[in-house]
């Protein structure tokens, strides 16, 4: 597959995927938006991943790409693309679906269960009811029409859902990597404050196992992608 990602912070990026594209020899290529506006031409690519970052959906005053990224992501799903939205990712792919994207009642951040639904486990091979895994987010977004929910959280209703089989939204971050989770801890630091759903980050970084079991979910979710 030709794979594009897009990026939007820098401290935010592909993770594991990474690993994964070079293990299954996919074509790698990417828009680093907090640089440059450079999107491809849809021809260019089969797959496109949109990563997460700091700023809002509804920041584009603030960050003048996000409509523009808007508009190539509407058009990615117009063109048949296979689409992975995680995080603020997920939220833009809801935003372009037509639905809300909101502050959530609580953030969270930091290692909590999720709950998967019967059409996640169509999709992801070996799965069990609840996986423990990485999130850090302050927003939500309503499900789209016609999506299906995928999974869910206390903290946070709608945890992830696809879209027509090939458009698929998370919430969470299974892309987690030690060094991913160390930058995240570092530029996010101001919101780790005490909090129901947030954790420290040495509570953060004792609970690093849990990556493994993460980043096999992922690798399961991207092999979906490969075979559709």
């Amino acid at each position: 597959m030709r794979i594009h990602y897009l990026q939007h912070v820098e401290f935010e990026g592909l993770g594991c995927i990474e690993n994964w594209c070079v293990e299954r020899k996919h074509e790698l290529s990417f828009t680093k938006l907090y640089q440059n506006t450079n999107l491809p031409n849809m021809e260019d690519f089969d797959f496109l991943i949109i990563l997460g970052g700091s700023m809002s959906v509804n920041d584009e005053k603030e960050f003048h790409w996000l409509k523009a990224e808007k508009q190539f992501i509407k058009l990615a799903i117009q063109s048949n693309k296979k689409v992975l939205g995680i995080c603020l990712g997920a939220q833009l792919i809801a935003s372009v679906l037509g639905t809300k994207v909101y502050k959530n009642k609580v953030k969270e951040i930091g290692w909590f269960p999720i709950a998967f639904t019967n059409y996640a486990k169509e999709i992801l091979t070996e799965v069990d009811t609840t996986l423990e895994t990485f999130h850090w987010h302050g927003e939500t977004f309503d499900l789209p029409n016609k999506a299906l929910l995928l999974a869910n959280s206390v903290g946070c209703k709608n945890q992830g859902f696809i879209y027509e089989e090939k458009i698929i939204g998370l919430q969470f971050h299974w892309e987690v990597t030690e060094k991913w989770i160390e930058k995240m801890i570092t530029f996010g630091k101001d919101e780790l404050v005490e909090a129901e759903f947030i954790q420290s980050s040495e509570m953060i970084l004792n609970k690093k196992y849990l990556m493994q079991s993460n980043n096999e979910y992922m690798f399961s979710l991207l092999t979906y992608f490969e075979n559709i």
